[in-house]
C-alpha cells in the first residue's frame, strides 16, 4: 500500500483571501491529509509519516502542519500516540465523532431534545422503508438476529439493551451513507443523555413484538408497511418522552 510519503510535494496555496477562498493554511492541510487518507486507501491503525515527512510534503510550517492534526484529532479522524514511535495514527471514523461536532451547532443554534427525538420519528420510517426497498442481506440478517435475541432475553437490563440496539441497526439500515450517517449521529446524541428505558419491565415484550413485525414488513419488501409500522413505532416512543422526560425535552442540546 502507498504511504502519504510517496505522493508528490504539495505545495498550499497562500495567496491573499481576495484571491482565493480564505481558509487558513492549517485548514488546507487538514483537507490534504484526509485526501490522502482516503486515496491511499490507508485503514485505521495506519500511522502517518513523520512531521519532517509532512513538512517538506506539505511544504508548510510546523505551527500549521500541528494545527492541522490538531483539526483532524479533535473531528476524531486521527489520534496522536505519545513517545517514541508515537505520531498520528489514522482513526476510525464514526456518527459518534459526527455527533458531537453536530452538538456544537445545535447549542448554537438553540435546538432541543425535543426536536432531537421529532428528528428521530422523522428519519426511522423512512429508514425502514429504504431498507425494505433495498433488501440488503446483512442489514435483514442483523435485525432478524436482534429481534430474536429479543424474543428469548430475560434479564430486565439486558431486554432494555437489544430494544436499544434495535434502534441503533435501524437508524443505519437505508443503505444511503448519508441518511445512516446522520441518523445514527441524531440516535447516538440522545443515548448519551438518556441512559434509561423509556419503557416499563412490563412492556418491553410487547415492544420486542412490535420490533418483529417491523422487521418482517422489512423481510418481505413491504417498503409502505414497514414505514408505516416504523412511524407507529416512534409516535409511541415521542409520548413516551413527553410522560417520561418531561424536563429534557424542552433542554437545549449541549455541546459534547
Amino acid at each position: 500500500m502507498a504511504d502519504i510519503a510517496d505522493a508528490d510535494p504539495v505545495v498550499v496555496d497562500s495567496r491573499p483571501a481576495m484571491a482565493r477562498r480564505a481558509d487558513k493554511v492549517s485548514e488546507v492541510v487538514a483537507r490534504a491529509i484526509v485526501h490522502d487518507i482516503v486515496s491511499r486507501g490507508l485503514e485505521p491503525g495506519a500511522t502517518l509519516p513523520s512531521e519532517a515527512v509532512m513538512l517538506a510534503r506539505f511544504q508548510v510550517g510546523r505551527a500549521s502542519l500541528r494545527e492541522a492534526l490538531r483539526i483532524l484529532e479533535v473531528h476524531g479522524l486521527i489520534t496522536i500516540k505519545p513517545g517514541p514511535g508515537g505520531g498520528p495514527v489514522v482513526s476510525t471514523p464514526t456518527s459518534g465523532n459526527f455527533g458531537r461536532i453536530a452538538t456544537l451547532f445545535f447549542q448554537l443554534g438553540g435546538a432541543t431534545f425535543r426536536e432531537l427525538v421529532e428528528a428521530r420519528g422523522v428519519l426511522e420510517p423512512i429508514m425502514a422503508r429504504l431498507a425494505a426497498e433495498r433488501q440488503e442481506p446483512k442489514t435483514l440478517a442483523d435485525l432478524r438476529d436482534n429481534v430474536e435475541h429479543g424474543k428469548r432475553e430475560k434479564g430486565a437490563d439486558r431486554h432494555a439493551s437489544v430494544g436499544t440496539h434495535f434502534h441503533g441497526l435501524m437508524a443505519g439500515a437505508s443503505g444511503n451513507r448519508v441518511l445512516d450517517l446522520m441518523s445514527s449521529a441524531i440516535r447516538d446524541v440522545f443515548y448519551e443523555r438518556v441512559t434509561s428505558s423509556l419503557w416499563p419491565q412490563d412492556e418491553r415484550p410487547r415492544i420486542h413484538l412490535e420490533h418483529d413485525a417491523i422487521v418482517k414488513a422489512i423481510e418481505r419488501g413491504d417498503a409502505k408497511g414497514a414505514e408505516r409500522l416504523m412511524r407507529r413505532h416512534m409516535d409511541e416512543m415521542v409520548e413516551r418522552c413527553e410522560e417520561r422526560l418531561p424536563g429534557l425535552l424542552d433542554e437545549i442540546v449541549d455541546w459534547r
